[in-house]
């Protein structure tokens, strides 16, 4: 019998060094794949290696994978005068890449395969519905869709009913399409996102102090300096100017925030730590790959979101599995997974709501230990979460040939 084949969706290279969950949350799809799949990826080309438009096998985490770009994108974690989501669709256009499951992670796109058959799915990341209000007339700008909520909900009405499953990582989400949408309620489901568990874990407390003390001597900061970690997309979304403010009001001696990311907000960023007099206390990294963000995770004190809106990031999950307590701001899944002795949800999305929450953690580390964390993370290991996924698809696949 012939493996089925699942084909993924979404406007990014995995080679490249680019950013976002759903970038990680595909590359975890791919790696953990069963060998009963044949697995395919339609993204988007960064070199002259990579023949556009044309079909060719390639090896991602260990997995030979066959992979179509559509066009060349040099940098994913820019926008662009046109939408890459915009140029993306208008790529699939004309295409037929009909496969036996097909996973998409964006809804334009789907446009292109509305007369396609196989089983489609479709994973939706954030709080729609948060997503869609404007939070102050800075942030309109973060998603084209704010500006048309009516044509958004228009388009999402047409093309949800194709697909045979929604899953989103958001309980609210979840329940706003189920009541919006009452006659497919029943294919839309709630799944926990889930992180690389063979990546990311915790140093023993002897490991990850001598670890601290070498990134501090490497940056040229005090020996005990602690370390407030960001990572993420530099966007309106992530609000990283937010955090900046936060910080600033955060009255600690010898406490270094680290930004991992890039984006369009970069160049402001780096105008606003100097305004703040924060060029000493702050360190840009840039872009940074899975396997020193695990490095950065183990030896940071806590790990910050200061985002507008969110799903359940990924990063999130990814700094309690490697024992590291998290401060969030109220939205998306993460203050309904933290607890206690594991983080601290903002009272406010204010930058003294977020300062007065980081200063719980930096100075009672004590009441936040390393084994509360990972065990809060570990039901959303990816070898639990992608492996069910795929089991349930191989028994439809099963029962229906």
């Amino acid at each position: 019998m012939r493996k089925p084949v699942l084909t993924i969706f979404y406007q990014f290279n995995p080679w490249n060094s680019t950013i976002g969950g759903i970038q990680t949350l595909i590359k975890n799809f791919i790696k953990y794949a069963p060998s009963e799949f044949e697995v395919r990826l339609v993204g988007t080309g960064c070199d002259r290696q990579q023949t556009i438009a044309n079909w060719q096998k390639a090896e991602l985490a260990g997995r030979v994978i066959n992979f179509l770009p559509l066009f060349t994108l040099q940098n994913d974690n820019f926008r662009s005068l046109i939408p890459t989501t915009l140029r993306y669709t208008a790529a699939l256009l004309g295409h037929s890449l009909a496969s036996d499951f097909m996973h998409f992670h964006r809804l334009e796109p789907t446009l292109a395969a509305f007369n396609w058959y196989g089983e489609k799915t479709l994973f939706v990341h954030n709080d729609i519905r948060t997503q869609m209000q404007a939070v102050g007339d800075k942030n309109k700008n973060a998603i084209l869709w704010r500006r048309f909520p009516a044509a958004y909900f228009a388009l999402e009405k047409i093309l949800l009913g194709q697909f045979n499953q929604i899953l989103s990582c958001n309980t609210d989400t979840a329940e706003l399409y189920r009541q919006r949408y009452p006659k497919i309620a029943e294919r839309v489901t709630y799944i926990k996102n889930s992180f690389d568990n063979e990546i990311f874990y915790p140093l023993t407390k002897e490991e990850r102090e001598a670890s601290r003390c070498k990134l501090a001597s490497h940056l040229g900061l005090a020996e005990d300096t602690r370390f407030v970690l960001f990572a993420g997309r530099l966007h309106p979304q992530k609000d990283p100017i937010l955090l900046l403010h936060a910080f600033a009001m955060l009255n600690i001696a010898n406490v270094h925030l680290l930004l991992a990311g890039d984006g369009e907000l970069a160049k402001i960023v780096r105008e606003e730590i100097d305004q703040l007099g924060l060029s000493e206390q702050v360190t840009m990294l840039g872009a940074v790959d899975q396997i020193h963000m695990a490095q950065l995770y183990r030896i940071s004190n806590v790990f910050v979101l200061s985002s507008a809106y969110e799903g359940l990031p990924l990063t999130a999950l990814e700094g309690l599995a490697s024992g590291t307590p998290v401060v969030t701001t109220r939205c998306g899944e993460t203050p309904r997974i933290l607890t206690a002795n594991t983080g601290v949800v903002c009272q406010e999305r204010t930058p003294k709501g977020i300062a007065d929450a980081l200063h719980k953690v930096l100075l009672h580390p004590e009441n936040y230990p390393t084994e509360s964390c990972i065990q809060i993370a570990k039901p959303y290991a990816a070898h639990t979460v992608i492996n069910e996924v795929y089991s349930q698809m191989w028994q439809r696949w099963n029962e229906s040939n």
